[in-house]
């Protein structure tokens, strides 16, 4: 074991926190809580202590690793047999996808599982996917167990609605990797078979030679042709039949003339044939394809409500409790949700008071007080005290999905570039057919051989290769540059609508402002070092969300100290005894300030307090904007781009915005997210193309609805809803640049299309004549296909480079 620490250090051994006073010793060793130290004694008992020198701190905390009766749910038969993946008499097979998985210590830890439970046979990861595959015996272990286990260890799997409710996502298709492979094998040996009729001139020695290489090239350019080409045949056909002309149509036909041409050349003995530049072409093709098509499969854009539920909830059937699938949830059933489970179903609140925080759901930062008989939203989450509720609608009638529905009803992907090029490539096949036609009805009187010569060249020599590849390296690209620095965007058509944005439209909270950072100052009578930390100690026994964040503002003061007769009313604040102080946080009217307090001003939160019943002054808790806030908006308004914010918090930022903005319109607030979705729905019906940027559940129908979405994180682990894109906290000040980088992609493809219609252009000139040689033509054609994509590339990678993207500065 290497990298040993004393019990000096105030950072955590296993996970690498701080550790406060109440750290924990060990071994020599100090943690920042019993449950990370728990988590080093197993390791050690199992002789997996080579888990830490692989990387230092490699652990990830267990300050919140409470599970009681949390996953009691997967002993249901039931929810069993959806999460199973195999089962039989002596082998369970699970598969599971681990958020926390992101270094070698874990990958090691996690394929040593069998000696931490003897009852797991075997765990292998595949670290691309963040997946795991868990074998174990029914008869030693159990899939709570094993699932306990994990979490035990830090390394919580993603358990939600979504994961059973459809089916196991098939793997990506190898099927274009075969044609890929297929058809750069097929290429590169017909280029070397060619050399002697590229460097001959077509006049060989021992013409039985040049026989037999042609053969050679025509069974090498078979499979490439029916199986590696199949794919732009097939698409074209299909076009025909719907009686519409897209791409692949002008390439199919090029693709057949070249193949026909070469084989009537070959078995004929009057030429070599093109196979060369039909295989290299068909090969850059597929490439650019696949690298259009490679996504980042470990994020996820298409989330929806399900992936936000938890997969099964508790139901009270009279003095009973079982756990029940979130599916099979009907109108009137009674549920217990417990201190941090999410809602969800629309439901009705049983019990006497409930805090809930909606801060998903509605963009609201602080929790909202709730009574007995209040309706409550689908997607909220219980804070504290655990609540009995009653179904008011099913999950597939909720508010929550009956918004989402709205918004994927109303999606239309079709983008201006790809009727841009449908259109190009009806006018080309048009044009390129009647030139062909044209030159052999010219040419056909006086010499038939030179009119076929004519006619199958201009289809040779005119394909479209700029339309079909150049879009395809350049937007790969530029999402291989983007997805490297913090930037990932969910496919190609993304860059095309973002370079068409006019109006960038913020969400407020977690957006513009720090997700956790609130700046907290105190007014009133100055506190002494030990009434903040009986404060403190208050704070941090309290489940509401203000009192955490109390809790870790003053956790400089934290001490060892017990609390005796803690007592907190939901909604109203919370009291207790500490070092013989009473201490009472909350509310002013709970705390004592009757005379003179208004709770009103919208500006901030306040948390009063009160010690040995004498009230001492109050801490006010307001929003942290982010850093570059300003720079951002000041470089929006340079690329005159229109700008709103729109959120479900309350007014009191309404002045700061306006001064960070420099405009007082287009500013909303109390903003539910049906109010955000027909907010964007109507900019656009104005003629305005919207760039949405949020970063929680309640922006998700904006965020689809807009022309694009992008989802703020500081955490990629973390929950996102659908989206366009993803963007890293610490990247936010690019958005500005990603932006302009997006318009300059579409300027290089545009630019690639001229640099085509000249090459055509002058190409077709020496086609229509008859005389254009088959070695030129085969020359020409892959470096013409060639320069197009090294230029795509180099443009936007010196693009991104100009435009900083590339740093964090």
């Amino acid at each position: 074991m290497s990298g040993t620490k004393t019990a000096t250090d105030l950072i955590c051994y296993h996970c690498g926190e701080k550790c406060a006073d109440d750290k924990v010793h060990f071994d020599e060793k100090v943690f920042c809580c019993q449950g990370c130290q728990l988590v080093y004694d197993i390791l050690k008992e199992s002789n997996l202590c080579t888990y830490y020198s692989l990387q230092e701190n490699p652990g990830n905390t267990q300050k919140t690793a409470t599970l009681g009766d949390r996953f009691s749910y997967l002993d249901e038969p039931g929810i069993q047999q959806k999460l199973i993946k195999y089962k039989d008499a002596e082998s369970v097979h699970l598969r599971f996808h681990i958020p926390k998985m992101h270094c070698s210590s874990c990958i090691w830890l996690l394929e040593h599982l069998t000696r931490l439970d003897k009852g797991i046979v075997r765990s292998q990861v595949d670290f691309v996917q963040k997946e795991i595959l868990i074998v174990y015996h029914p008869e030693k272990t159990t899939l709570r167990k094993v699932v306990e286990l994990l979490i035990t260890i830090g390394y919580e799997p993603e358990l939600n609605f979504e994961l059973i409710q459809k089916q196991q996502k098939k793997k990506e298709s190898r099927i274009r990797i075969f044609r890929i492979g297929i058809a750069g094998f097929a290429f590169g040996n017909i280029m070397l078979l060619s050399f002697p009729e590229y460097f001959s001139s077509g006049q060989y020695e021992q013409q039985e030679f040049r026989q037999f290489f042609g053969y050679l090239n025509l069974f090498l350019a078979l499979p490439v042709f029916i199986f590696s080409g199949g794919e732009f045949l097939l698409n074209a056909w299909r076009s025909f039949r719907q009686r519409s002309i897209n791409i692949d149509v002008p390439i199919a036909i090029g693709i057949i003339a070249m193949f026909l041409r070469s084989t009537y050349e070959i078995v004929s003995g009057t030429g070599a044939g093109y196979f060369d530049s039909m295989t290299g072409l068909i090969f850059f093709m597929l490439i650019g394809r696949n690298f259009q098509n490679k996504t980042f499969q470990w994020l996820s854009f298409e989330r929806d409500f399900k992936s936000y539920f938890p997969i099964a909830v508790t139901r009270i059937l009279g003095t009973k409790e079982e756990a029940v699938v979130v599916s099979d949830l009907k109108i009137n059933d009674r549920l217990r949700i417990r201190n941090q489970e999410i809602i969800p179903a629309d439901v009705m609140l049983l019990d006497e008071n409930a805090e809930i925080d909606y801060s998903f759901v509605t963009g609201e930062s602080y929790p909202v007080s709730c009574r007995q008989g209040d309706h409550i939203f689908a997607g909220g989450r219980l804070i504290g005290n655990p609540a009995e509720v009653l179904v008011q609608t099913e999950v597939s009638h909720s508010y929550l999905t009956q918004l989402w529905n709205k918004v994927e009803s109303g999606k239309n992907n079709k983008t201006g570039f790809e009727n841009l090029v449908t259109n190009i490539s009806k006018w080309f096949i048009l044009v390129t057919l009647a030139i062909a036609a044209g030159a052999f009805a010219y040419w056909y009187p006086s010499d038939p051989s030179r009119a076929i010569n004519a006619f199958t060249a201009v289809l040779v020599i005119a394909c479209p290769c700029a339309l079909a590849l150049s879009a395809p390296f350049t937007f790969g690209n530029m999402i291989r540059i983007l997805g490297k620095h913090g930037i990932y965007l969910k496919n190609a058509s993304v860059i095309e609508k973002l370079s068409d944005i006019n109006k960038v439209v913020f969400d407020k909270t977690g957006t513009l402002t720090e997700p956790d950072v609130t700046q907290i100052d105190y007014q009133g009578e100055e506190l002494s070092k030990l009434e903040l930390s009986a404060i403190q100690k208050i704070a941090s026994s309290s489940s509401h969300p203000l009192s955490l964040m109390l809790s870790r503002h003053l956790n400089q003061h934290q001490r060892s100290w017990k609390v005796d007769r803690i007592n907190e009313l939901t909604g109203t604040g919370v009291s207790g005894t500490v070092n013989g102080m009473e201490i009472l946080l909350g509310k002013a009217t709970f705390c004592g300030f009757n005379s003179g307090i208004t709770e009103n001003d919208f500006s901030s939160s306040r948390i009063y307090i009160r010690i040995n019943d004498q009230p001492k002054g109050v801490f006010i808790l307001k929003n942290v904007y982010r850093k570059d806030a300003e720079q951002v908006i000041e470089r929006l308004h340079q690329q005159n781009l229109g700008i709103a914010v729109i959120s479900g918090d309350h007014e009191g930022e309404r002045p700061h915005l306006e001064k960070l903005l420099h405009q007082k319109n287009d500013l909303f607030f109390n903003q539910t997210p049906l109010n955000k979705l027909n907010y964007v729905n109507a900019e656009q019906q104005s003629g305005k193309k919207i760039l949405m940027v949020g970063d929680g559940l309640n922006d998700a129908g904006a965020l689809i609805q807009s022309d694009a979405g992008l989802t703020l994180t500081n955490d990629l682990n973390n929950f996102s809803p659908a989206c366009d894109g993803i963007i890293l906290g610490d990247r936010f000040n690019k958005i500005p640049e990603l932006i302009k980088f997006s318009k300059s992609g579409i300027r290089i493809i545009i630019i690639s299309f001229i640099i085509s219609i000249a090459y055509n252009a002058v190409g077709l000139g020496f086609a229509v004549t008859g005389t254009l040689s088959p070695v030129i033509a085969a020359i020409l054609m892959p470096i013409s296909t060639t320069s197009l994509v090294v230029y795509t590339v180099i443009s936007s990678s010196l693009k991104a480079r100009q435009l900083k993207l590339t740093s964090k500065t």
